[in-house]
């Protein structure tokens, strides 16, 4: 992390509004593993000013709250927003009015942005699109400084805050509750800066790990034992879509609720973390191939390299990691060796 800086001086407020999405990132955050999420962000020095879901204040009291950040009136540290700005039809942003005011949300968010300190895109849709985005997107649908995988969104890619950050994009669909909270408590404290973010404007506190990172499937991804089935105990990458070792995250060395990741309940990685993931070209829980080799290998490994060293392991594989990997529980345990014995 960068130094603190001077605007760590004072506590940090936060005003969390909602957009195009389904609420999932909330809910996420929620699963705090503290069990008090507003706890935990006043102890790091994070105050509230509004939520959606999570304040009291709704109907004029809640229109209050934005006119005064709007206006000035209430310094706004942060603005997160939640979901993807949806701009249709045609430019109008009136496929999504704040209620109470009859003015688009997006008029809203680009107010409030030039008023706040940070600009914080909580998940994939308010980031890149993501779901929101999909298909024939007829809401025209986009992130805050990003239309997939290209710079703009509603912001413009040349978008910088007071301090020349640009907009901070806590992806995921949805992110960890521990990626949304410790992000919000560095720009508290004044720790947070450029080079903080990676390429796509992801904080690096998780983006700089793959989510193949602690896979508990890792044994049988280095024998290439693969599974042919979801409920199969094998790698995931070869047949079932899996992009754990192209997916920035540390979902499984960070677990969610103490316990759980996608890779652990059975589910391959879709990179929900990354641009455009919504739109892969094929389904989800398949891996395209040509000539029998994946068409995405994982990240920094030539495509020689990679058929060399599939060739290798699937020859080396032992008969219980080959014979498990396509069994949905374990069939032959590992073997024994007595301590001290070679």
């Amino acid at each position: 992390m960068t130094p603190p800086s001077a605007r760590a001086a004072h506590r940090l407020n936060v005003l969390w509004l909602q957009s195009g999405g389904c609420g999932g990132c909330t809910m996420s955050l929620l699963c705090c593993r503290t069990g008090d999420v507003l706890g935990t962000l006043r102890e790091a020095g994070v105050d509230l000013l509004w939520h959606p879901a999570l304040s009291e204040e709704s109907g004029p009291e809640a229109l209050e709250v934005l006119r005064a950040c709007a206006e000035g009136r209430t310094r706004v540290d942060v603005l997160c927003l939640e979901g993807a700005v949806l701009r249709g039809p045609n430019g109008t942003g009136r496929f999504h009015v704040l209620a109470g005011t009859g003015e688009p949300m997006m008029a809203w968010v680009s107010r409030l942005a030039a008023r706040a300190g940070h600009v914080v895109a909580i998940g994939t849709c308010a980031a890149y699109g993501g779901m929101t985005s999909a298909g024939d997107n007829p809401t025209d649908a986009c992130g805050l400084q990003y239309e997939g995988e290209t710079p703009g969104g509603l912001l413009g890619a040349g978008w910088r805050d007071a301090d020349g950050l640009p907009v901070v994009n806590v992806a995921g669909c949805p992110p960890h509750p521990a990626w949304m909270v410790e992000t919000l408590a560095a720009l508290a404290a004044g720790a947070f800066g450029a080079a903080d973010l990676d390429p796509l404007g992801r904080p690096r506190s998780f983006a700089d790990e793959l989510v193949h990172h602690g896979c508990p499937r890792n044994e049988y991804y280095e024998f290439k034992a693969s599974a042919g089935r979801p409920s199969d105990l094998g790698c995931l990458m070869e047949n079932m879509g899996c992009k754990a070792t192209q997916a920035h995250g540390d979902c499984n060395t960070r677990l969610w609720n103490g316990s759980g990741s996608c890779l652990r309940g059975g589910f391959a990685c879709i990179d929900c973390t990354a641009p455009s993931f919504e739109e892969p070209g094929h389904a989800f829980a398949v891996t395209p191939k040509i000539a029998g080799i994946p068409m995405a290998l994982p990240i920094d490994m030539p495509k020689a390299w990679f058929v060399a060293l599939a060739a290798l392991s699937k020859s080396a594989t032992p008969r219980r990691v080959r014979e498990n990997a396509t069994a949905d529980h374990v069939v032959v345990p590992p073997g024994i060796r007595v301590s001290g014995r070679k």
